[in-house]
This record gives C-alpha cells, sequence and structure tokens, in this order.
C-alpha cells in the first residue's frame, strides 16, 4: 500500500506536492519521491518519511507545473532507495509514473517485454512493468501526431496486459498528466480541482484527505479501469471502460485509509461507527459485560466508539499512542513490529485497573501485536481482556498489494479462534462476521462491489495459485535462504494447542 499525488497548474506545483504527500504520510513510511517537469524532469527521492527526504534545497531545484509523488510501502522487493518512486523512461517523449497497487503476473509481464520490446527492467519494483508496458505500446502510435485516444488505446492494452490492483499517474513530458486504475479498482484514486486566477489546479490522490489541506473541490473518482487525462490546455478527457464488475478493496474502510477521507462516496469513520456497532451483537451473545471499551489507536477509535454506544458501556482512551511512532502494520520486519508497539502505547493504568477491558483493534493480522497489547493492559492492572476485531479473521495472503502475503504469517489460516485467544492471552477474541461485513458494504449502493479476498480466498482477478506461488517466491528470496525464511515464519506462528 502506497500513497501517490499527481497535480497539474499553470504554476509551480511543488509546495502542493509536499503537503499532498505528507497527507498520505500514512500510507507509507519507507520512502518519499517527487518527480516535476518544465523542459525537463527534475527528479528527487530518498528512503524516510516526507520531511526527511524533501529539505529546501532540493524543492527548490523540483520546479515545473506538473508533477507526480509517492510514498511508499514496501511489499514487493527490497526496501531501498533505487526502488523510490518515480520512475522515468526517456522515451517515448520522456515518461514518469508512480502507483499504489501490486502486480501480480509479474513475471509473465516481464518475459513479454523482454521478448516483444527487448527490455530489460532494471530493478524488481513492479511500477517498471506497467511503465515499460505503457511506453511500448505508445511508442508503436505516430509520435510526430500523439492524441489523446492514442493515449487511451494505450493504457487499455497495458490494462490487458497487467494483472493486478493498481492506481497509477503518469507525467507524458510536453503532453500532459494520464491517470488510470486495474479494471476492477482495487486501489483507491480521487480526481480534484483548485480555481486561481491564473487558471485551474488539477489534482489527482489516492485519498481526498489531500484535497481538505490544500482547500481542492472534489471532483470524482478514478472509476474502476477509468483512464483520465489533462492536457497542457487544462483540457479533462475521460476514457470510461466497459461496463465490469467493481472490487474496491474492503481494508481501506476498515485500516488504510485516514478517517477524515471520503470513499466512493462515503466517510471512512462513519463506516468504522458501523463496523463497531456490526460487532454489538457478538459482545452481548458471548455474554461479555465490560466495564469500558478502549481503543487501540487510532484505526480502532471508531469502531470502538460504535460499539460503546450500541452496548451502552462507556468508551475511554486508555491507551495514550506516541504520534511521533509509525504505524506497525507497515513496518518490514516482526522485530521492528514489535519495538514500535513497545514504544508507541502506554496504557492509562488509573482507568484500566481492576476494570474488565473490551479493547477494539481494526484487525488480528499475525497476532503478535495483539498478544503485545493484551500483555500491556495485564501489566496496567486489567482485570479481563476482551480483544475484538472489527475486521472478519482473515485467512487468505493479499495479493493486491498489503503486505500479507504468506499463508503462513496469517495466525487465523492456521488456528482456530479459541487458540488465538490463548496465544494472544486474551479472555476472549470476538471477530466481525464476514456475512456482516458483505452485508454492511452493500446496503448503499455507492459501495458497489468490493474486494474481501483476504476474508475469504475468493479473488475477484480469478485463479491466482500460481501467482501467489510466484509472489511467495520472490518475497523468500529477499528474505534470504527460504529455509531459514520457513523457519521465521514458522517462529511467529502460536504453539498448537489442544482443542
Amino acid at each position: 500500500m502506497c500513497g501517490i499525488v499527481g497535480f497539474h497548474g499553470p504554476d509551480n506545483v511543488v509546495a502542493d506536492m509536499i503537503v499532498g504527500l505528507t497527507a498520505l504520510q500514512h500510507r507509507g513510511q519507507d520512502a518519499a519521491g517527487i518527480a516535476t517537469f518544465d523542459d525537463s524532469f527534475h527528479l528527487h527521492k530518498g528512503q524516510g518519511l516526507v520531511n526527511d527526504v524533501f529539505k529546501p534545497k532540493h524543492v527548490k531545484k523540483l520546479k515545473g507545473n506538473i508533477g507526480i509523488g509517492h510514498v511508499r510501502y514496501t511489499t514487493q522487493g527490497a526496501n531501498d532507495s533505487d526502488l523510490a518512486q518515480p520512475f522515468t523512461t526517456s522515451y517515448p517523449f520522456g515518461l514518469a509514473m508512480v502507483h499504489n497497487g501490486n502486480v501480480i503476473n509479474f513475471r509473465d509481464v516481464a518475459k513479454r517485454l523482454h521478448e516483444k520490446y527487448h527490455v530489460l527492467p532494471k530493478t524488481t519494483n513492479d511500477l517498471e512493468l506497467i511503465m515499460y508496458t505503457f511506453a511500448s505500446e505508445l511508442r508503436v502510435k505516430d509520435l510526430d501526431h500523439l492524441s489523446v485516444v492514442d493515449i487511451f488505446d494505450a493504457v487499455e492494452t497495458t490494462q490487458e496486459l497487467v494483472k493486478g490492483a493498481y492506481a497509477t499517474i503518469t507525467m507524458i513530458a510536453g503532453h500532459g498528466l494520464l491517470a488510470f486504475t486495474d479494471p476492477l479498482g482495487i486501489r483507491p484514486l480521487v480526481l480534484g480541482r483548485r480555481d486561481t486566477p491564473a487558471g485551474p489546479v488539477y489534482a489527482f490522490a489516492s485519498e481526498s484527505t489531500c484535497f481538505d489541506y490544500l482547500d481542492f473541490e472534489f471532483v470524482k473518482n478514478v472509476g474502476p479501469g477509468q483512464a483520465i487525462f489533462i492536457d497542457n490546455n487544462f483540457q479533462v478527457h475521460y476514457k470510461n471502460p466497459y461496463a465490469s464488475p467493481k472490487a474496491f478493496c474492503a481494508f481501506e474502510h476498515i485500516y488504510f485509509a485516514r478517517e477524515d477521507s471520503v470513499i466512493h462516496g462515503h466517510l471512512v469513520a462513519r463506516e468504522r461507527v458501523r463496523l463497531g456497532k456490526r460487532l454489538a451483537r457478538k459482545v452481548v451473545d458471548a455474554g461479555l459485560k465490560p466495564d469500558m471499551v478502549i481503543d487501540v489507536p487510532s484505526s480502532g477509535y471508531f469502531a470502538a466508539s460504535g460499539l460503546a454506544e450500541a452496548i451502552g458501556v462507556p468508551y475511554r482512551r486508555a491507551l495514550v499512542k506516541n504520534n511521533h511512532m509509525g504505524r506497525s502494520f507497515i513496518v518490514p520486519t516482526q522485530a521492528g513490529r514489535e519495538d514500535v508497539v513497545k514504544k508507541k502505547l502506554n496504557p492509562i493504568r488509573e482507568f484500566v485497573a481492576g476494570k474488565k477491558v473490551a479493547v477494539v483493534d481494526d484487525s488480528i493480522v499475525r497476532g503478535t501485536t495483539s498478544r503485545r497489547i493484551v500483555r500491556l493492559l495485564r501489566e496496567a492492572g486489567a482485570a479481563e481482556v476482551y480483544f475484538i476485531s472489527s475486521a472478519p479473521p482473515i485467512v487468505s495472503p493479499c495479493i493486491y498489494g498489503i503486505d500479507m502475503a504468506m499463508s503462513t504469517e496469517l495466525i487465523a489460516a492456521n488456528y482456530s479462534t479459541e487458540e488465538i485467544c490463548r496465544y494472544i492471552e486474551a479472555d476472549k477474541v470476538i471477530y466481525q462476521d464476514l456475512s456482516d461485513l458483505e452485508e454492511l458494504f452493500a446496503e448503499e449502493k455507492g459501495h458497489g462491489g468490493s474486494c474481501f479476498a483476504c476474508f475469504s480466498g475468493k479473488y475477484p482477478t480469478g485463479d491466482v495459485t500460481h501467482y501467489l506461488r510466484h509472489i511467495q517466491e520472490e518475497r523468500a528470496s529477499h528474505r534470504g535462504d527460504k529455509k531459514k525464511e520457513k523457519t521465521s515464519v514458522s517462529a511467529k506462528a502460536p504453539e498448537p494447542t489442544e482443542h
């Protein structure tokens, strides 16, 4: 999962881009990058947070009225500066591209690029596969008379050849700014506009929250398989795909998106409150009578408040978050995740001591973070701890850009709820029902279709068995020897227990 922005206006756009990327920092903390264009590309990227990567001397050099930016969260490939986005290529015209998502048929795409176009990608970042596929299809057009139709034709072929989840933004030097998504619209992308005395400024972003900070008006979501091109006269051209199902990632609503973002017409905060209210029946049916409901900051807050309201129990913010620590889920190693949890959360002892506490988190993935949280509450004197997940059990690997691509890492894929409860040392574990989640997202037509693959094992892109194997092999190659990788994964799982 990453965050992307693209801006096109009458004046320099770098200042807006810095603000926009900072608003998306929650989507990636490994690296950041910006490319702008005036008479040539200006590029700066590096490892770290936006404020660490872009110093005044770098910002000064990023000139141009068109630009794209990226904050990276590592899924495919290693985490190093060479893999930070944007990527550029000099032909045709000069292209610079960013993306959010994951290519699942990366071996097939790489083989085709090499055999048909004699292109050999330089890195393991799958953005190169999208960029070179698009570039290869674009360069067979009449480049002296390139039309918007030609650009959209190249997009359509790219979408047919590249499988997976992706939202992309591309600068075409001397022509304009292009955005397109995968045919199922798995990853988010929105278009905004701000009017200025010099003319309109258009922006693409992963989440609408960027526009709040920059005083942009929301225009629309980039739909499944849609392409939007903004030319140098600031005319907006649309290519709408043939009618196809939508499979937007449900995990965006549950965890990744910021609570103040609006996705497909739905405020994320309100959706999380509804998730919490849906959990109330399961808490009551389990005979639980907590003294208070608390959240795991900050993605668990609105679900916790919804649950507390529904069961008539006080909500308390009893875990204090150190806001200078990153999100533990997107830290690339397990040791790093546990270290973040230790330093990030501090329980308020006076609130929890002697109390029966229902703690709500967005999900349980590996279980180790959940166990650490339960231990923190026990050490603070909690009498009982009920761990409640606003997401259903995660039983299948995500291949669309979330870092849970190996089933051996998913605790719910290998153990029962009772075993998980014993492993994380809680008095009770309660999950959201998948049927409730599906019903919740189907209640309002604006949601359209959703991807629940990590909860159901039903992948919207069809049979992905061999792609899962390829992804696991690719991940293992970057973690070292496969035998060592298998051992390290096994060590994370709970010890088998008898039923």
